[in-house]
């Protein structure tokens, strides 16, 4: 087990090329995060006041996102442009995101990394969204160092890791 600080400074020393400072919360290493880790997100989220929430804390780590309101909308918005990182949200209308995760899944297999945002924290729901697909879990209401840490972890890896892991 670690620390969620050190593994953020570890993945931010090790993708970024800046080593945090020891005292460094992964909030302060968020500012900003987009300069270093530049990634085209969407955002599906049906309740409005969680897009404004959502887009406004990735505005101040420097990210603009498209928003979209479901899962149709997903993979419209998908079929029209790539996306580094989808964050998407469980329970939406006409399409959920574990459906949509699944489509997503078929249609490019190597399309973007998505990160479940829910307020599903019930035991078991971050196993249901991994095996639908997704990459990643964030707890609703979505804290800014665990968005940072999830945005991190969509680093693209180095060529020494892709190595490693090829071995």
């Amino acid at each position: 087990p670690t620390k969620s600080s050190l593994l953020c400074r570890a993945i931010a020393s090790a993708c970024c090329g800046t080593p945090l400072a020891e005292g460094t919360p992964a909030a302060a290493a968020g500012e900003r995060l987009a300069d270093r880790l530049p990634l085209r997100i969407l955002l599906a989220e049906d309740n409005r006041v969680n897009q404004k929430v959502a887009t406004r804390m990735l505005e101040r780590l420097g990210y603009r996102a498209e928003v979209v309101a479901n899962g149709l909308e997903v993979l419209e918005a998908l079929s029209r442009q790539s996306f580094d990182v989808v964050l998407m949200d469980v329970q939406m209308p006409e399409m959920d995101g574990l459906e949509a995760t699944r489509c997503v899944r078929e249609r490019w297999p190597d399309g973007p990394r998505i990160i479940a945002m829910t307020a599903n924290a019930m035991q078991g729901d971050r196993e249901m969204c991994l095996a639908a697909g997704m990459d990643d879990y964030v707890a609703k209401p979505v804290r800014r160092d665990d968005l940072i840490e999830a945005l991190l972890r969509c680093a693209p890896a180095s060529p020494e890791e892709r190595l490693a892991t090829a071995l």
